[in-house]
């Protein structure tokens, strides 16, 4: 009997670790397999001439996720084209590529969502590409059979979006449910007010660094400052206008993020993830996101048992419906999220658009 494939699609390193934690509980019966985040059509196009190099697709965060399949002996199929895969686990839905749209899939909150801008509506409204409205548009493909999410507020969250409220299954993110487990680190310093910059820029967001780091230094006061670099930001920019407002700070772009909150006094990010790491310790945090809304949509904190919970959905999702009945769905729900659909005549039968 053939053994059932898995596909697990990476971005950022963050999103590769969720899916490598998911596969460790699915390992034992079935087949799996990573790629890193790709894509099709234009995107793909513009990716091979390096003009997505500040995203996941390319550049320093798709170098990444290559490397630490490697360095863990995961099985590698770039792209996805290998295998014949039963279920594809993915950790955005921004992007719904060609190849897994025929296929069950689960999607897998990755974090934090940004703010829903005047481009989230603009999107939604005008059916746009979703990765214009960046993570604001998370769950709106309605492609997947089942949305792993953080926490009962995400549940609502997405459920106001629009997402089905049936395919909603509230299991806590590997990474983000079980922040105690970072108080037990070799961390050397202590007491230190820590800052975890973002890459707004460096993802064609609005960033006034200069407001937030003289922000920074009113926060501090007299005590030790620490910056953690986001890995997709220019380093050399950041270092220089870090040292022009705060020049004793220190200033880091490796070490473990979650090991520097545990250990400090005050956490100041942007647009991190890492706020809710702050906020489940019980840290002073500031973020550009309203703290009371982080509290209502903080993950779980089940003890680390997030990726066990994810894999028995995936388990029920490869068992439960036969392929046939789920192609015919899944092209259904893409044809009805294309911006074009009005220009052309649908056919059912082979799946093809003309006109």
């Amino acid at each position: 009997m053939r053994k059932k494939k898995v596909l697990f699609i990476g971005g950022s390193l963050n999103q590769t670790t969720i899916a490598h934690a998911i596969a460790q509980h699915l390992e034992d019966s079935y087949s799996c397999w990573f790629t890193p985040y790709y894509c099709d059509g234009l995107l793909r196009r513009l990716s091979k001439h390096g003009l997505a190099e500040f995203t996941s697709l390319g550049g320093s965060m798709r170098a990444m996720t290559l490397e630490y399949i490697r360095d863990n002996g995961l099985r590698l199929d770039d792209g996805g084209n290998e295998h014949d895969y039963d279920l594809v686990v993915t950790t955005s839905d921004l992007i719904v590529q060609k190849n897994i749209r025929n296929k069950k899939i689960v999607l897998v909150q990755e974090g934090m969502t940004d703010p829903e801008n005047f481009m989230y509506y603009l999107v939604k409204s005008l059916r746009l590409p979703r990765y214009l409205a960046s993570t604001s548009a998370t769950g709106l493909s309605d492609a997947y059979d089942a949305f792993c999410v953080a926490s009962e507020g995400y549940r609502n969250l997405f459920i106001k979006k629009g997402a089905k409220p049936h395919k909603l299954k509230v299991t806590g993110i590997p990474n983000f449910d079980n922040a105690k487990q970072y108080l037990n680190n070799n961390y050397p310093h202590q007491g230190y007010v820590f800052v975890a910059t973002s890459d707004a820029r460096e993802t064609l967001k609005y960033d006034n660094r200069k407001k937030f780091l003289q922000r920074v230094v009113e926060i501090a006061g007299n005590r030790q400052l620490i910056f953690k670099l986001h890995p997709n930001e220019r380093v050399a920019r950041a270092t220089n206008e870090i040292q022009s407002i705060a020049p004793d700070a220190m200033i880091c772009t490796q070490g473990n993020t979650n090991h520097m909150i545990a250990n400090c006094e005050v956490l100041i990010t942007q647009y991190s993830s890492c706020a809710y790491v702050g906020v489940a310790l019980g840290r002073e945090v500031y973020s550009y996101f309203d703290i009371e809304e982080l509290r209502r949509l903080l993950p779980m904190q089940n003890g680390g048992r997030s990726a066990y919970n994810i894999a028995k959905v995936c388990r029920r999702e490869m068992e439960s419906r036969s392929q046939k009945t789920y192609k015919t769905r899944a092209f259904s729900q893409w044809r009805n999220m294309n911006p074009i659909r009005p220009l052309f005549a649908y056919n059912e039968d082979n799946h093809r658009y003309s006109g």
